[in-house]
This record gives structure tokens, sequence and C-alpha cells, in this order.
């Protein structure tokens, strides 16, 4: 049985709420995302998260789309962003593309939100952006291929981080994936001989122990396109002489 307090000694008090801010709001989001998943992110979920109600929300944060892209503006916050240095321009910006995509892998949804919704504009968004045209141009590209490259790096890396958040809320694991690879051999096998025989050879490459090796290839062949680009070499260099002609 529970006994009443003697008159002697203080109050109980509840503990204070934490005020509401938008960095506390932020950090809930991503704490949810991590934990739960995409479809758990909702102004409701992280209000309850919160002990709040979603209109207190508001007052910090338009909407979900607006939470989303603070979310990703505060993880791309963590990278750490070198001075551009002509000698070293490549390692860099395949460094600073190797840190998005895992910085967006360890927050599963967040690359599909930031393709789907929006295009950052975040203060972080911001810096990176810069950053990696920095790289770009530091490289020799003209200001115009360095935009056209800063694009496609950019959405590559947001797509296979997305991708790889797909198999991670469909709660896919390294088992799964090489069962299911697998029974593709296995059926691909059994069709008549000669059939899909390359897709039958490369079938093993395709598991989440190559996925780092397959993002490195993909990275390593882009920027081995633009290498050149200030000496007329290269895909940059192609592209820059034929716009003069």
């Amino acid at each position: 049985m529970e006994l009443p307090e003697p008159p002697w000694r203080s109050a109980q008090r509840k503990p204070a709420r934490q005020p509401l801010s938008r960095d506390l709001i932020v950090d809930t989001a991503l704490k949810l995302l991590e934990k739960e998943g995409l479809d758990a992110l909702s102004m409701r979920r992280v209000a309850q998260a919160l002990n709040t109600g979603p209109a207190s929300l508001y007052a910090h944060v338009r909407n979900r789309e607006e939470l989303c892209e603070l979310m990703f503006d505060r993880i791309l916050g963590d990278i750490d962003l070198p001075k551009p240095d002509p000698a070293r321009w490549r390692g860099q910006l395949k460094d600073l593309c190797l840190a998005q995509v895992k910085a967006m892998v360890a927050y599963p949804g967040i690359a599909q939100v930031v393709m789907n919704a929006m295009i950052p504009t975040g203060p972080n968004s911001l810096r990176h952006g810069e950053a990696m045209l920095g790289f770009l141009r530091a490289g020799g590209l003209s200001e115009r291929h360095a935009a056209f490259a800063f694009d496609a790096l950019g959405l590559y890396c947001k797509a296979f981080a997305a991708e790889v958040g797909i198999w991670q809320s469909a709660g896919v694991d390294q088992t799964d994936i090489a069962d299911r690879v697998r029974q593709m051999v296995d059926y691909m096998k059994s069709l008549p001989p000669g059939t899909f025989p390359n897709l039958l050879a490369i079938g093993p490459l395709f598991s989440g122990d190559t996925a780092r090796d397959r993002l490195e290839f993909a990275i390593d062949t882009f920027i081995a396109g633009l290498v050149g680009g200030a000496d007329g070499g290269g895909v940059a260099g192609v592209l820059d002489a034929g716009a003069r002609e």
C-alpha cells in the first residue's frame, strides 16, 4: 500500500518538459527514422515522441516536407568539407560522394524524400554543393560541365542510397539477398542452354557484399571520364570541343 508523504517533506514535482525547439524536433525525427523507418515519420508520430500535439510542432516546422529537408541538412553537417586542392580533387570528390551515401544510408528513407520532394537549400546542403563544385572546378572543368557533373553525381549518390534504403525498409538482410541470388541463378540455369549467358555469368556479382565495390566503381568511372577536361581530354574535353565547333 502506498503511503502519503509526511507533511514536512516537499511535494514531488513532475519533471519539467523540455521546451520545444526546431533542433529538438529534428533530433527526435532522426531518431524515429533510424529506429522505425520512413513510414513512421509523420508530424503526429514526432509529436507523440515529444509528448505533445502536432499543432505544437507547426510553430517551429511548417510541414513534413520542411522537416525532412531540415533532417537531411542535419546529417550532412557531420561531413568534413576540405578546401579544394587541384592536386587531390579526384580523391576529394570521391570521398565526399562516399560520405554523403554513408550518411544517407544511416537513415533509411531520407534519400527517397530528398529525391521526391525538394531541392535541398539548407546551409549544409549549400556548403556541400559549393564544395563539390569547387572540387570539379579545381579539376579544370568548365562551369557548365562542372554543373552537369555535380547534378549527375548528386543524383547517383541519392539513387544508390535510396535503393539501399528500400532494401533496409523491407527488412532484407544479407542472407535473404544471397538466397534470392541463388534462386535467380538456379532459375536461369534451368532455361535452355545459351539463354541469357551474360546475365547468368554476372549474377553472383550482385549482392550486399559487392555493394561498396559497385558504388566505388561507378564513382571512379564517372570521375575518370572527367579527367583531362582542362586540356581537351576526357569526356568534358570532348564536350567542350564540340561546343566550340
